[in-house]
């Protein structure tokens, strides 16, 4: 009989998920972009990551998907769940007036997923 050793423990969810944006975004910045915040939140939604390179503001979706595939990858960014980042985007965009005269890009980073690399960075991945 295996003893129970109380310092297991199941990651959850959400430190999944900071985990995949913090490989997102060391990619990201080794890629040249610069991070300009995470998580930013309101009511209508979430962005995990607002970066900026050249000319572009990119708002990205990082998804850790370590057990999942493309049909996983496709089936989690639904028309429901680009509508909602594009509708959060605009909201930031209001706030922030600086951004105004920069290309908007949506990208999605998928990271862990078996059949692609560590962090598979798909640019333009949607659009409004």
């Amino acid at each position: 009989m295996k003893k129970f050793n109380q310092n297991t423990q199941k990651i959850s969810t959400r430190e999944k998920g900071n985990l995949g944006e913090d490989k997102a975004c060391v990619f990201l910045e080794k890629n040249g972009y610069t991070v300009l915040e995470r998580n930013f939140r309101n009511r209508e939604g979430e962005i995990d990551i607002i970066a900026e390179k050249g000319d572009y503001l990119v708002f990205a979706e990082v998804k850790s998907l370590p057990g999942g595939t493309l049909e996983t990858l496709a089936h989690e960014l639904n028309s429901k769940k680009q509508k909602k980042i594009i509708k959060t985007s605009k909201c930031y965009l209001e706030k922030h007036r600086q951004y105004s005269n920069r290309y908007i890009r949506y990208d999605v980073l998928a990271i862990d997923v078996p059949v692609l690399d560590p962090v598979h960075h798909i640019e333009n991945a949607f659009s409004e």
